[in-house]
Formats: C-alpha cells, sequence, structure tokens
C-alpha cells in the first residue's frame, strides 16, 4: 500500500520520463519478476528509470515520503536485494547502453546493462571487461561485489578494472568517484556493495581478449572426484596468470553428446579459459586433455561470448535459488573428501557447485587497495542450490547449510558478497574483513542516515 496523496504520486508520474509500474498495472508481476523465483515482494512503485534524471526524482520522492527504495540492476542477485516490499524499486533495465572506446580500452556502462550488453560491445573490438560467469548478471551489482570470472586470475577482479563510477547519493545528489574525485568513494565501491549510493554509470578498464579463446570444458564422472580435483588443484599451482580453470560439480545434461548412461548423474567439470595466444594456450591444456578417462571432453577455440553464457541454461530463470559460499586457504585432501560426500548425489536439478580459482592478478593486490578484502584465498567455494518445488524449500536449504558448516574447518573466515542470500545478516564484516570500519565510515560521510540498506548492509 503506498501511503502518499494521490496527487504527489501523479505529478511524480508526469515528470518522470520512462513509465512507473503500479500493483494494479497488468504485467506488474512480470515487472517484479527477478531470476530468483524464491524472492516474492511487492513494491509499491516500479520506477523505470530512463536516464539520470529520472533517478534523481526517484530518490527524492522516497526520501520526501519516508518510503523503501531498493536498486535493481540485472535483477540476478540470489538474495533478492533488487526488489522491496511497499517502496520504490528504482529500475535500471531500460538504461542498457554500453559506449566503447577501443583506442583508450574503456568501456562506458548504464546501470542496466548485463554482462551480455557489455561482452557484445567489447568483443566487437577484441576487447574484453572482466566480468562473471554468467552473462545474465547485471554489470553494477557484480562490480560493487567484487566481480570474480573467467579473466580475473588474467587482469583482476571487475572492481579492480572500475576506473570510474557516477553516482546518486542519498540526498539527491550526483557525484563522480574517480581517483581525482571522491576518491575514498571510489575505493568502497570497487567492492563494498550498494551502500553509497544509487549508480548510474560505469568506467571500466579493457583488455584485448577474443573474439575466440583457447577453452576445455572436460567432465568427469563423480565417482572419480578426488582424483580430478587433486589434478584441479596441483594443476593451478603452476598455471600461468592468464589461465583459469573452474572446477564445477554438476548433473550431466540428458542430451546428446552426452552419453545416456551419465544423464542426470552428479559428474565434475573443468572449464578452462586461456586469455592468450591460441597455440600457447592448446599447448598449456594438453594436460588437462589428456588426464583421466572424462565422459566427454572438448578443448577448442570458442568465442568468449559463447564461453561466457556456457552454463546459463543450467539456472533457469524463476527457479528457487539458495546461495552459501566461503573462501578456502587451500583445497586440501580433506576439503575434497568433504565436497563429494555431499555431492555424490547432488541434489536439486538447478544445483551446481563452484570451486573457483583464485591467485593471479586477485591475490597480488594488497587487501586494502580496494574494499574487497579476499586477496589470500586460493579458492572460492560456491554451493548453488537450484530446484522448482517450494516442497523441497526446507530440505534444500538445510542440506546447503550443513554442506556450508562441513567445510568452515578448510575457510578463510571470508565470504563473497555477492553469493550471500538473504538470511546472512550476521555475516556481513566476514565479506569486507579487515575493510569494515573504513567502509562504515565512508558509509557514515556519503549516506549517514542508512538511507540504502537493501543490500550487505554496512550501517553508518
Amino acid at each position: 500500500m503506498l501511503a502518499v496523496e494521490q496527487a504527489k504520486v501523479e505529478a511524480f508520474v508526469n515528470d518522470f520520463r520512462g513509465r512507473v509500474v503500479f500493483p494494479n498495472d497488468s504485467d506488474y508481476d512480470e515487472v517484479r519478476a527477478v531470476w530468483n523465483g524464491m524472492i516474492d515482494k511487492r513494491p509499491a512503485m516500479i520506477a523505470q528509470c530512463m536516464g539520470t534524471a529520472d533517478v534523481i526524482s526517484s530518490v527524492n520522492f522516497a526520501q520526501e515520503h519516508g518510503l523503501p527504495v531498493s536498486a535493481r540492476g540485472g535483477g540476478h542477485n540470489v538474495a533478492g536485494n533488487a526488489l522491496c516490499d511497499d517502496g520504490i524499486v528504482i529500475d535500471f533495465s531500460k538504461m542498457k547502453l554500453v559506449r566503447v572506446d577501443p583506442t583508450a580500452k574503456r568501456a562506458y556502462v548504464s546501470a542496466g546493462a548485463t554482462l551480455a550488453d557489455l561482452d557484445h560491445e567489447t568483443q566487437a573490438f577484441g576487447l574484453a571487461a572482466v566480468g562473471g560467469v554468467d552473462s545474465r548478471t547485471g554489470v553494477a551489482g557484480l562490480t560493487l561485489g567484487g566481480g570474480t570470472g573467467y579473466l580475473s586470475r588474467a587482469y583482476g577482479i571487475s572492481a579492480d578494472n572500475l576506473m570510474s563510477a557516477d553516482v546518486v547519493t542519498a540526498g539527491g545528489n550526483l557525484v563522480h568517484a574517480s581517483e581525482e574525485e571522491n576518491p575514498d568513494l571510489l575505493w568502497a565501491l570497487r567492492g563494498g556493495g550498494g551502500n553509497f549510493g544509487v549508480l548510474t554509470s560505469f568506467e571500466f578498464k579493457l583488455h584485448e581478449v577474443g573474439p575466440e579463446v583457447m577453452t576445455a570444458q572436460i567432465f568427469h564422472p563423480i565417482e572419480k572426484g578426488k582424483e580430478v580435483l587433486q589434478f584441479h588443484r596441483d594443476f593451478l599451482k603452476n598455471a600461468p596468470d592468464k589461465l583459469s580453470v573452474y572446477a564445477l560439480v554438476v548433473h550431466v545434461p540428458p542430451i546428446a553428446p552426452f552419453p545416456e548412461e551419465f544423464h542426470g548423474k552428479s559428474a565434475i567439470a573443468l572449464v578452462a579459459c586461456y586469455a592468450g595466444d591460441m597455440t600457447e594456450g592448446k599447448k598449456l591444456l594438453e594436460p588437462l586433455e589428456n588426464f583421466g578417462d572424462p565422459i566427454l571432453k572438448a578443448v577448442m577455440p570458442m568465442p568468449y561470448k559463447v564461453l561466457q553464457q556456457s552454463f546459463d541454461a543450467g539456472t533457469p530463470d524463476g527457479q528457487r535459488y539458495y546461495y552459501k559460499s566461503q573462501y578456502l586457504t587451500e583445497l586440501s585432501d580433506s576439503a575434497i573428501d568433504t565436497i563429494l560426500n555431499y555431492t555424490k548425489d547432488l541434489p536439486g536439478p538447478f544445483t551446481i557447485i563452484g570451486v573457483e580459482p583464485m591467485g593471479g592478478a586477485i591475490n597480488q593486490v594488497d587487501k586494502s587497495a580496494t574494499a574487497f578484502p579476499h586477496r589470500n584465498a586460493a579458492f572460492n567455494l560456491g554451493i548453488w542450490s537450484g530446484w522448482s518445488d517450494s516442497v523441497e524449500d526446507t530440505e534444500m536449504i538445510n542440506w546447503s547449510r550443513e554442506f556450508h558448516t562441513a567445510m568452515e574447518p578448510f575457510s578463510t573466515g571470508g565470504v563473497y558478497s555477492n553469493y550471500m542470500s538473504d538470511d546472512e545478516e550476521s555475516r556481513v564484516k566476514e565479506a569486507y574483513g579487515g575493510n569494515f570500519d573504513r567502509l562504515t565510515k565512508v558509509k557514515t560521510k556519503y549516506d549517514p542516515d542508512n538511507f540504502f540498506r537493501r543490500n550487505q548492509n554496512i550501517k553508518p
């Protein structure tokens, strides 16, 4: 229920260049839907902004009337922070502009762009920004939480490559954050979450990648999981920074060319990307290609855009998702045994377990240089649980939590904020580590009343 005089609502709508969606609109449920079907929040207004002026109007209207506010970029965040009940959603889904300067190797990105939007423009010039591993992910949320993906060992996390940003503050002011202007704010935006304002645009450093990269996608039976994960761990110890190899526990898709006897069963997939010379990459991937007796293997050049979309279909929109994660000091044999104990019969048709490689350029940055502090981890363990039926909610959530607890002895004590579900407020300090106090000071400066709090919240 929107407790605001109708005349004031009408004045806001009349001055708004985009569209404002209300609960009585026929497409309200469609517009408020996000990737995680577990999220069922009912905002009073969804302000689909067309530009910065609309964003400022939305912030000012929410402030004037004491309304909750949230910001929606890609809507792919598992915690559902894009939505709020009975307030205003500042929706950037119509603001997807990406402009590339190929000479300066920079991309200027509006807040509603997804990784697919960004990759489409940058790859036209043989350039890429550091992104995640799902093309539907919003660039804004990914970057504000850190942002790791296939290029991170080579070029750092997404936040490391954020050069500047335009931010609408809680006071309705537009400020620019860069090394020269408001550098404290830029520092905080590099991994400190959506705590400090609403970002309308980003400037990213780009790198020469693609349009094709050398890749490997190799699936092994879960029964060989220990040998595969030991190989993965040992192989990465000597891998160059431009080579990234993910280990994923997945369900074998029930389609050709996967052998029928493995359809639907758990498997270990090694997914590699080499962001360099094709011939060199092919040689570097030979040990992966020759290891073991895989179910299926494909080692070949692939368009970088296609690699980025490879696993999108495994986690379809609107299903039920719950995440847990923690950074690992190492992938010890005991840690491997624990992972396999929980994943030999992987529950949930859309569940994926990710053993994401750190190291390389990620760990070469001082942990206080940006708000993202996890520079000493060897791997990030993602427990990405996914299922269809709400009847299974308790079972799946409990399994995820038990698995996470069992892995705690191997943890650095840190957690990736982008993988935090909506019941993990107690872990916010773990997400920001030793940078938490400095982030609190920045929060106090730019948002002293905690107006922006639908996030992994740092209180002023």
